[in-house]
């Protein structure tokens, strides 16, 4: 393969002095090796490193505003779901409440009962979330992490 310079001239037939390193490349990139400065070279590699960030950054935002809506959609849709579950919750209280009522032969009964087995998984619940809650450690490892501080900023102090 014989050696063009950067300019399309071939140097063989113009006389000039042919660089070996520039002879003996076989792809553009070694070509532009062997002909640019090193400042050149850097300067192209931060340039597109920059517009590579940029890209980056760019592709990062897109998926994250889609994650989001996607998200936000889910997040609606659970909403919605756990509404009608209240209401069929509700409506079936109801019914359950003119059901006892009917069989008691008053109303104001059937809703005491309804009211006393919601009390009592009311209660069970309450339980349940205090004692889950007891259980909670706040971020363990930082707590355990920042009661070390204070010793390591004496032994730099004892140090200087």
């Amino acid at each position: 393969m014989s050696g063009i310079d950067p300019g399309g001239r071939d140097p063989a037939h113009h006389g000039a002095h042919v660089d070996p390193a520039f002879a003996a490349a076989d792809t553009d990139a070694e070509r532009r090796a062997a002909s640019q400065s090193l400042g050149d070279i850097v300067g192209a590699l931060t340039s597109d490193l920059s517009t590579l960030m940029r890209q980056e950054i760019a592709l990062a935002k897109a998926e994250a505003k889609e994650q989001a809506t996607r998200a936000g959609k889910g997040a609606g849709l659970l909403g919605g779901a756990g509404y009608a579950g209240m209401l069929v919750i509700l409506f079936v209280s109801l019914a359950l409440m003119f059901a006892l009522g009917d069989w008691m032969d008053h109303l104001g009964w059937g809703a005491l009962v309804v009211a006393i087995i919601w009390g009592v998984v009311a209660l069970v619940l309450y339980l349940q979330g205090r004692k889950a809650l007891k259980r909670v450690e706040p971020m363990p490892e930082t707590v355990d992490s920042v009661k070390h501080i204070p010793d390591a900023l004496h032994t730099k102090e004892e140090l200087r």
